[in-house]
C-alpha cells in the first residue's frame, strides 16, 4: 500500500480509504446498503491485512450505526487503533430536536461525543464537517472545532 501526506499534516493515510456509508441498514441510508457486523468485519480485515489505514464515516450513516459497526469491529478484529486513521462527519440531522443539526457549538460537541462512544474510541483523527450551515457564524464553528481538538 503507499501512504501520502494528508494534505499540509504530518499525518500520512493509505491511498485508498475504507468508505462506510454502506454499513448499517436504518432510515433512508438503507437504499444505499444494509451491510452487517459480519460483512463489516470481513471488509475491515481485508483493508487493514491489504495496507489500508484510513477509515471514513460520518455520524449521520444509518442513524449512527456506521460508527456503531466500524467501532464494533475494530475492537472485536482486535486492531490496533493507534495504527488506524479515523474520520468521521458531522452536521446533518441526528434527532428530532432543533439543536440535532447543523454547526452551532452545542451541535459539534454532542455530536463528536456520540460518535466517540459509537466507535468505541477516545479519540477521531479526522473531524470533519459535511455540509453547509447558513445559519451559525462560521466563527461560532471554527472556535468550537478548535476546542474539540
Amino acid at each position: 500500500m503507499k501512504y501520502k501526506r494528508l494534505g499540509h499534516t504530518g499525518l500520512f493515510v493509505s491511498k485508498l480509504c475504507l468508505g462506510t456509508m454502506t454499513y448499517g441498514g436504518k432510515g433512508f441510508w438503507q437504499v444505499i446498503g444494509r451491510l452487517g457486523s459480519e460483512s463489516v468485519e470481513g471488509q475491515l480485515r481485508r483493508a487493514v491485512d491489504a495496507g489500508v489505514n484510513f477509515l471514513d464515516t460520518a455520524d449521520v450513516y444509518h442513524e449512527g450505526e456506521s460508527e456503531r459497526l466500524v467501532g464494533a469491529a475494530i475492537e472485536r478484529l482486535g486492531l490496533d487503533r493507534k495504527s488506524l486513521v479515523i474520520a468521521t462527519k458531522l452536521h446533518g440531522r441526528v434527532g428530532p430536536g432543533p439543536n440535532d443539526v447543523g454547526q452551532s457549538r452545542k451541535h459539534i460537541f454532542d455530536s463528536i461525543d456520540a460518535s466517540l462512544r459509537r466507535l468505541r474510541t477516545d479519540h477521531v483523527d479526522l473531524y470533519q464537517i459535511h455540509g453547509v450551515d447558513p445559519i451559525t457564524p462560521l466563527e461560532e464553528t471554527l472556535e468550537a472545532l478548535n476546542d474539540v481538538v
